[in-house]
């Protein structure tokens, strides 16, 4: 009996790729993916307990920060069972139905933490435009509300992927460009038409990460606007000083992600593969292990809890 080129059911899976280059090196390369899921997990476990037991920061902006946090820490888990089993385990190979459940917790994930940085753009906005407001326009209640409504519409628009994927055809066995499944990747693969799904997935990062994208530059114009109006420089210093986290967390999530697209779309062909996965693994990996640095850094609050947490008897 002859198997065939390609199927449309379960008997198929995909390779995942290691590093170029490094396939031989499993032993070194394991060390340095291990420690940016390690200080992932506990960097952001860090910020959450802290945000959670410290009663004077139930407070709109930290609340946001709890919500990234818990956004990165579901980033780090969708992209970490492939990692471990690439790097760790020498295993490259998963099945179809693993894999498009991967790549949906992945981009579900990636978009939650875009609306997540959005909506911590719209409470600096608030706070530095409407002061005397801001208690009664950010109550715990609102709060809630557009918690709900990110993970509401992450987890809507991306629930079709997998259905749409399962209708298309690949070969019995393809390779894959990175050590974990996404969208994009996947859909180059398939040996029937990607119409539909090319033009879904379009939709879906337009109406998420290219929204969100455009409302958190609004916000920071309408804040410049009213940070400039203000007379004094040091009150102006001040309220700026209060976004420069934020803004890190922001350029960490979008510049690789705006890289990935240009290169995707017009010199994928001319730059060799390793730009490309590097700048993937800065995308997917970075902002979670470095958003609690950079909130731990410039955040006086948090830091000072951190710091009375591994020095109890100095402080």
């Amino acid at each position: 009996m002859t198997i065939p080129k390609y199927s449309n059911v379960s008997s198929f899976f995909f390779i995942l790729m290691d590093l170029p280059g490094l396939e031989t090196a499993h032993c070194w390369t394991a060390i340095p993916i291990c420690c940016i899921y390690v200080l992932s997990v506990l960097g952001n476990i860090t910020i959450m307990h802290i945000i959670k037991t410290v009663p004077s920061l139930h407070t709109p902006m930290y609340l946001f920060l709890s919500m990234l946090s818990m956004a990165d820490l579901g980033l780090s888990a969708s992209t970490l069972p492939s990692m471990v089993a690439v790097f760790i385990l020498g295993q490259r190979k998963i099945g179809d139905a693993a894999c498009f459940t991967q790549l949906f917790f992945i981009h579900t994930f990636s978009v939650i933490e875009s609306a997540v940085l959005l909506a911590m753009a719209f409470d600096r906005c608030v706070a530095i435009r409407e002061p005397l407001r801001y208690a009664t326009i950010l109550t715990s209640k609102r709060i809630a509300t557009i918690g709900l409504a990110i993970v509401t519409r992450s987890a809507a628009l991306h629930m079709p992927l997998p259905v749409l994927l399962g209708r298309l055809q690949f070969e019995h066995v393809s390779t894959l460009s990175h050590s974990y499944c996404v969208h994009p990747d996947v859909l180059r693969l398939s040996t029937s038409s990607t119409l539909v799904n090319s033009g879904f997935g379009l939709f879906v990062m337009l109406s998420t990460l290219g929204i969100d994208a455009v409302l958190i530059l609004l916000s920071y114009v309408m804040i410049m606007k009213t940070v400039l109006s203000i007379a004094s420089n040091a009150e102006r210093l001040k309220a700026f000083n209060t976004c420069i986290s934020h803004i890190c967390a922001v350029l960490l999530f979008y510049t690789p992600l705006v890289s990935l697209s240009v290169i995707h779309r017009f010199g994928k062909k001319k730059l060799p593969p390793q730009i490309y996965m590097l700048l993937s693994y800065l995308h997917f990996l970075m902002p979670p292990m470095l958003n609690p640095i950079v909130y731990s850094v410039k955040t006086k609050e948090i830091r000072v809890r951190i710091l009375k947490m591994l020095h109890p008897k100095a402080l």
